[in-house]
């Protein structure tokens, strides 16, 4: 199972109703499967603010946290994400090698 999968099966402690994982190790100079975005929609982040959406996930994801480098996080409630539809564009890598 790829990192990717692992993530992926670990954010259904949420139970998304929408969750992209994408990887995007591509855009950083630290190797394969090391950046990740996450964009997670669940009913599990209503009335948290995003610290607490940011911990639940965390949790979720448990001991996968210490296998990459990097977790852009974006969280929704099912009502922001009908408002919303999209996350955020990641930015470029400013280095750090």
């Amino acid at each position: 199972m790829s990192k990717q999968e692992q993530i992926v099966a670990a954010f259904q402690a949420l139970q998304p109703q929408h969750l992209d994982i994408l990887d995007e190790s591509h855009m950083h100079s630290r190797g394969l499967e090391t950046h990740y975005k996450a964009v997670v929609v669940s009913e599990a982040f209503a009335g948290l603010n995003s610290v607490k959406r940011h911990q639940k996930a965390y949790a979720a994801m448990g001991e996968l946290m210490g296998q990459i480098h990097a977790l852009a996080l974006h969280t929704y409630t099912p009502e922001e994400w009908s408002l919303q539809g999209q996350a955020p564009a990641s930015p470029a890598c400013a280095g750090g090698h």
